[in-house]
């Protein structure tokens, strides 16, 4: 769950520290107090959009920070961690996120600096932040095969996986037919560029790992004086009368003189010989580079030109020498492939009947695994709708296909399955595609379902909840707040709302509210005690002005909350 959250210099928020509980908490204040401000730090942190704009007005830099405990050993995120080379002591992970006034993004997992891409696979299994915008998701027909696949991953994975490698595959042959398939005249152009490129590479006649060999030898040249120097001064200092060499012989003679008369004398003299020996070849090599060494400035000019000209052809065809004769062997497999382009189609057509073949079953197979996971999210579907007040809603998913120009199933990224949610909310009425029959109070439920269905299944710490239950009141309200306290036995969840129901149900309230402070605007967070609870829900109920008959619904709404808690728990 997330435990800690630090922010500063974020939008109006100067510095701010929170600490997060178990269960459900709820975050409640005025509008424009800063609660979505909240959110949005939480969602950078998830690896969501930046911008320079939640720079807080006069300073550098904004600089977020969240402390994630995680309890299983089990938990994707130790998976995630392994992949990226991160570290996870003692069960705990720090997402760190900093924006600069000029729109630059730094991000750091358990101190290590990671990528945006990298912190948002980190984030995407820790955090799931549901706002009114992906209610907007559900009603779009293209995302419910994501939201069915989230139901059961597990048994996807392994069929992904296979399926996934086969469809690439398959791309990549369609790719390479298209290319070879073109009309003559694009292809009689290719084969000239490929045919200039070869015959530029071929008359340079390099050698492996050539520009290496020519810079170590270009940086002897150039530093010839140098090298001759140190060498020679080396050679000197140990080669000679009164120089180490010989210092170093007469002390191993005079500990030989007397091996026999103490132990420590042979071990350390026999010691002492093999240093000498080894010094003395060292010297000899010395002398022997000194002697090899020439400086040849004609062999220097010869080398800057042949890097010249390697250097030109870097810039067309690679890095390295290596990486140049590596395209050269890629142009001529391609220009044998143009040449004998009849053959190559024959084999690219066979290739790809056969692995569309395959990819065909790996489809099917994902195609039965979602079929019986969509029965039973169909059921827990309808199960759940009973609590919110939509027992006489039927919902359904449907499977359709696309067949390609053979009347086969036609292939797509994730199979050849096209996923539709299906609800009916009135007696008699045909199933029809969600948005074009549920109401937004409707649609809010169906997500709030869907997300207490797959909190057990996605393993998330910390849902959050912002503002979804705008649009509905009395017994529907109720029905909502119950809902998300019941997610909340499966994963911590944060809530902003404007209900009272919601807000009652808390198992920590906190409440934001704005300050001026040296003519700036600052939000605060504080966690309130049941008396200012007892009163935040009357301000509620009626707005600024508290009554006793509020302060009296206020009571009851938590005594409600109590009495359902105890009643589930």
């Amino acid at each position: 769950m997330l435990t800690e959250l630090s922010i500063r210099d974020f939008a109006i928020i100067n510095e701010l520290a929170i600490t997060f509980n178990d269960g459900l908490t709820v975050l409640t204040g005025e509008t424009g107090a800063g609660k979505s401000i909240i959110i949005d730090a939480i969602q950078l942190l998830a690896g969501g959009r930046g911008s320079k704009e939640f720079v807080r007005h006069g300073t550098k830099k904004s600089e977020i920070e969240g402390l994630f405990t995680i309890d299983s050993h089990n938990h994707t995120i130790y998976k995630v961690a392994k992949q990226f080379g991160v570290d996870i002591q003692d069960g705990q992970v720090v997402l760190e996120r900093t924006i600069t006034s000029s729109g630059k993004s730094i991000c750091r997992v358990n101190s290590k600096l990671v990528t945006l891409a990298i912190l948002r696979e980190f984030g995407k299994t820790l955090i799931d932040i549901h706002s009114q915008h992906e209610t907007q998701v559900l009603m779009n027909p293209e995302n419910h095969l994501e939201f069915l696949d989230m139901y059961e991953p597990h048994k996807l994975v392994k069929a992904k996986e296979e399926y996934t490698y086969l469809y690439e595959r398959l791309t990549t042959l369609k790719k390479r037919y298209k290319q070879l398939n073109e009309n003559e005249q694009e292809m009689a152009h290719r084969l000239d560029l490929l045919e200039f490129q070869k015959n530029e590479i071929e008359q340079a006649n390099l050698s492996p790992a050539e520009d290496e060999l020519l810079e170590e030898e270009r940086k002897s040249l150039a530093n010839y004086e140098r090298i001759y120097t140190s060498l020679t001064d080396a050679y000197n200092a140990l080669y000679g009368e009164n120089k180490g060499l010989e210092w170093l012989n007469k002390a191993m003679l005079s500990m030989e003189e007397n091996t026999e008369v103490d132990s420590f004398l042979e071990k350390k003299s026999e010691e002492l010989a093999n240093h000498y020996y080894s010094l003395e070849d060292l010297t000899y090599n010395i002398r022997n580079q000194v002697e090899s060494l020439q400086y040849n400035p004609e062999r220097l000019n010869e080398i800057e030109d042949r890097l010249n000209e390697i250097n030109r052809l870097k810039k067309k065809y690679g890095p390295t020498v290596n990486d140049i004769l590596e395209y050269a062997a890629k142009v001529e497999e391609e220009i044998e492939e143009i040449t004998n382009k009849d053959t190559h189609l024959t084999s690219l057509v066979e290739q790809i009947e056969e692995i569309e073949k395959d990819a065909l079953l790996e489809a099917q197979q994902l195609h039965d695994i979602r079929k019986n996971s969509a029965e039973k999210l169909t059921k827990a579907v309808i199960s759940e709708f009973k609590d919110l007040y939509l027992e006489k809603a039927n919902f359904s998913i449907s499977f359709e296909l696309e067949n390609n120009d053979n009347h086969e199933p036609k292939l797509h990224k994730n199979g050849f399955d096209h996923v539709q949610f299906l609800i009916s909310t009135n007696p008699g009425e045909p199933l029809k595609v969600l948005h074009k029959v549920a109401s937004g109070g409707e649609l809010s439920r169906v997500m709030l379902v869907l997300k207490k269905i797959f909190a057990k299944h996605q393993g998330v710490t910390s849902v959050i909840f912002d503002e979804v239950d705008t649009g509905v009141s009395g017994r529907v309200a109720q029905a909502i707040a119950e809902k998300i306290h019941q997610i909340s036995h499966n994963s911590q969840v944060l809530c902003i709302t404007h209900l009272p129901q919601v807000a009652a149900m808390a198992d920590t309230h906190k409440f934001i509210q704005k300050e001026q402070r040296e003519d700036r605007t600052e939000s605060k967070v504080k966690e309130l005690t049941i008396d200012e609870q007892i009163e935040e829900l009357s301000r509620m109920i009626t707005g600024s002005k508290l009554t006793d008959t509020a302060i009296e619904h206020a009571k009851e709404l938590l005594d409600m909350a109590s009495s359902f808690k105890m009643h589930v728990s």
